[in-house]
């Protein structure tokens, strides 16, 4: 499992300041940073961004944006308690692993932050506008009648979504990110679905069609801060809610040698009535990327949709079941 070193403990209160500062300030002039031939931040590696800090602040914190050490150890362990699967009770349906399977790590955020969102300041993503609303009842009703394969959520057909995004959050399990630069390009190789995301460094204009699944990322540097937009999605990526208008802008930098500042802005006027922000660090990691054959053992489609013809078979010929 995860563990925070001896150190970040030691500097806990020295980074709540620094998350809490402007990401671009993080980067400039560190010299401790490694760097490339060029100059820019070396950000290659495989990084570890899981936590237990939930996306959302949570009601009972309504107006606390940062917990008291007292706080942070009860509520880690409360949160410890309410992820684990093992403790699942719900007698309504067979529910899915057991704790073993799970790689959530076991601590909240070293600054002790109530949710990853940092804006709106209530710390919640903010009210979904009626085209959304419309929308995802629509989407629902699809996946309710199964209109084929095509209806089932992308992450089911092992397509996007899951931590990878984009954006990236912290999930359940295969919480690691490869960066790869080159001189123009930058690989963002998320190891769950395997996603692979290809950033074009200072290109010019973002490529309408055709539209990816993943859209279309351009990248540049702003110091030491690498700023990822990315435009013309297929479809909703990870966020259910979203549509293909979501701008998304991503920013990475090197708070030290071995961990890694990330933050991402959501805007979608057809979805949300303002844009959101969450924030997170990332710890270098020793460990390989694996890959993450989702969709080649991807079974129960088949099951899946062999269930929902069985069910309209037999409700044509009004058998019970």
């Amino acid at each position: 499992m995860f563990e925070i070193s001896a150190m970040s403990r030691f500097f806990r209160p020295f980074f709540l300041f620094l998350v809490l500062a402007a990401p671009i300030a993080l980067g400039q002039g560190n010299d401790d940073i490694p760097r490339l031939a060029n100059g820019f931040p070396d950000l290659q590696g495989t990084w570890d961004f899981r936590t237990i800090t939930p996306l959302q602040r949570p009601q009972e914190f309504a107006d606390q944006e940062v917990l008291s050490a007292d706080q942070a150890a009860e509520f880690e362990i409360a949160r410890q308690e309410q992820l684990d699967r093992d403790n699942f009770t719900d007698t309504t349906t067979t529910g899915d692993y057991n704790q073993f399977w799970y790689d959530r790590g076991t601590e909240i955020l070293d600054s002790n932050r109530t949710s990853l969102i940092t804006y709106p300041p209530d710390g919640r993503i903010p009210e979904l506008t009626e085209q959304a609303r419309e929308r995802n009842a629509a989407r629902r009703e699809a996946a309710a009648l199964n209109r084929g394969i095509e209806a089932r959520p992308l992450s089911e057909r092992c397509i996007m979504g899951f931590n990878s995004g984009p954006p990236m959050l912290p999930s359940a399990y295969n919480n690691n990110v490869q960066l790869v630069q080159t001189a123009d390009h930058v690989l963002i190789h998320n190891e769950m679905v395997h996603n692979a995301r290809i950033v074009k460094m200072g290109a010019g204009e973002f490529r309408a069609v055709p539209r990816d699944w993943e859209g279309d990322s351009i990248g540049r540097w702003d110091g030491d801060t690498l700023v990822v937009e990315t435009r013309h999605f297929a479809r909703a990526t990870a966020f259910g809610n979203s549509s293909e208008n979501m701008e998304l802008q991503e920013k990475f930098w090197l708070i030290g040698a071995d961990t890694l500042g990330y933050e991402f802005t959501i805007s979608d006027a057809n979805t949300w009535t303002n844009s959101w922000t969450a924030m997170f660090p990332m710890r270098r990691s020793a460990e390989p990327i694996y890959e993450y054959a989702c969709h080649e053992g991807n079974y129960s489609m088949a099951a899946i949709m062999a269930g929902w013809r069985t069910q309209e078979v037999l409700a044509e010929f009004n058998v019970e079941d």
